[in-house]
C-alpha cells in the first residue's frame, strides 16, 4: 500500500480509503447503499487497518450520522491509536427540518462540526470537506468559516466535494488573498465510465496543487464485473433501486469488455483493473472503495498489486476516451506547437 501527500501539506494519505457509506443504512437509499451495522462494519475497517489502509472516509449525511457514528466506535473498540488514522468527513447536506440546517453557511458548518465531532468521538477532524457547491452562500463566508475551525483546532485541513472548477479556483483566490486555510483536496466522482472531470477539473487541480480523492470508483458497482451488459441491470442490485451516478451505459459496456479481456489475462476481477487504472493516473492521491463484505474488499485491495502495462492504460484509455469538446479541441490544435516546445526545452514535468 503507498503513500501520497495531501495535497500541498505534509500529511500521507493511503492511496486507497475506505469509504464508510455503506455504514449504518436502515430505510431509503441508505438501505439500498448498504446497511452494515456496528460489527461487520468494525470488521470491515479493521481489515482496511490490516492492509496498511490508513484513509477513511464518512460523512454527516450518510444515514443521519449514523455512519460517523459507527466509524468513530469502530476505531475505540479496534483501540487503533487516533494519530495512525487520517479521517475525513463532509458538511452541506440537510440534516434537519430548519432551513438553516444545510448549506455552508458559518451557522450550517460551526454546528454540523460540532455533531460530526460528538459522534466521531474525536477531538480533531482530519480532513473536513464542503460537501457541495452552495448557490445561497457567498464562497468568502464558507472558506472564512472553514478557517475558523482551523484555526481552533477542531480541524487539520479543508477540502471540498462535488465543486466546479471556477468555484474552487474563486475559493483558493480569496483564501490567498485573506491569508485563510485554503482547500487541500477535491473529492470528486471519477472512473473509466467517467471521465467528465478531465476537462476542467484535472488541469485546474494540477495547476493549483490539490489532490483529488475518487468517490465511486466502480460508477455504483457497474464496473464491478457482476453485469455482463452494463446496459442491463439485474433486478435486486444496487443499480436497479439506485442508478447513480448517471453512466453512458453504451461506452460502460464497450469499457468492460476491454477491461475483460485485461482482467483474463491478469487473472484478477474486473473491479481490479478498474481501480488499477485509477490508480495509474497521476492526479489520482486515493481512490475512496466501499464494501459491504470482507472477500469484496479484500479483492478492491488487490488492486493496489496489479501493474497495467502502457499498452493496457492505451487500451482502456482509447475505449473511455470523452468525445472532443470546445475549447479542449481548440486548445490541443492551437497549443500543440508551445506545448512541444516546452517539451523540448524543460521537459513534461512542466506542464502544467
Amino acid at each position: 500500500m503507498r503513500h501520497r501527500s495531501l495535497g500541498q501539506t505534509g500529511l500521507f494519505v493511503s492511496e486507497l480509503c475506505l469509504g464508510t457509506m455503506t455504514f449504518g443504512g436502515t430505510e431509503g437509499i441508505w438501505a439500498n447503499i448498504g446497511g452494515l451495522q456496528q460489527a461487520p462494519a468494525e470488521k470491515l475497517i479493521g481489515q482496511a487497518i490490516d492492509a496498511g489502509i490508513n484513509f477513511l472516509d464518512t460523512a454527516d449525511v450518510y444515514s443521519a450520522g449514523l455512519s460517523e457514528q459507527i466509524t468513530g466506535q469502530a476505531l475505540k473498540n479496534l483501540k487503533i491509536p487516533r494519530e495512525d488514522v487520517v479521517v475525513a468527513t463532509k458538511v452541506f447536506g440537510e440534516m434537519g427540518k430548519s432551513p438553516n440546517s444545510r448549506g455552508a453557511t458559518r451557522h450550517h458548518i460551526l454546528n454540523g462540526v460540532k455533531a460530526s465531532l460528538k459522534r466521531l468521538q474525536f477531538e480533531y477532524i482530519d480532513l473536513y470537506q464542503i460537501h457541495g457547491f452552495d448557490p445561497a452562500t457567498p464562497i468568502e463566508e464558507t472558506v472564512r468559516a472553514l478557517d475558523q475551525l482551523v484555526r481552533h483546532g477542531h480541524v487539520r485541513y479543508v477540502g471540498v466535494s462535488n465543486w466546479a472548477a471556477w468555484q474552487i479556483a474563486k475559493a483558493l483566490g480569496i483564501a490567498e488573498r485573506l491569508g485563510l486555510a485554503r482547500f487541500e483536496s477535491l473529492q470528486a466522482y471519477y472512473s473509466v465510465a467517467g471521465r467528465d472531470l478531465e476537462r476542467e477539473l484535472i488541469p485546474m487541480l494540477r495547476s493549483e496543487g490539490l489532490s483529488l480523492l475518487v468517490w465511486s470508483p466502480l460508477a455504483g458497482g457497474l464496473l464491478s464485473g457482476k453485469y455482463a451488459d452494463a446496459r442491463q441491470v439485474e433486478e435486486g442490485s444496487r443499480r436497479a433501486a439506485f442508478d447513480f451516478p448517471p453512466v453512458d451505459k453504451d461506452r460502460a459496456k464497450e469499457c468492460i469488455d476491454v477491461m475483460r479481456a485485461i482482467a483474463q489475462a491478469h487473472q484478477v476481477s474486473i473491479a481490479r483493473i478498474a481501480l488499477a487504472w485509477l490508480l495509474h493516473q497521476p492526479q489520482v492521491t486515493s481512490v475512496i472503495i466501499g464494501a459491504k463484505r470482507s472477500e469484496q474488499l479484500a479483492d478492491n485491495i488487490g488492486a493496489t498489486d496489479v501493474k497495467l502495462s502502457a499498452a493496457e492504460r492505451e487500451q482502456i484509455g482509447k475505449v473511455s476516451a470523452l468525445p472532443p469538446e470546445y475549447p479542449g479541441w481548440m486548445f490541443a490544435l492551437q497549443g500543440k506547437y508551445r506545448s512541444s516546445q516546452i517539451d523540448e526545452s524543460t521537459g513534461p514535468t512542466s506542464i502544467p
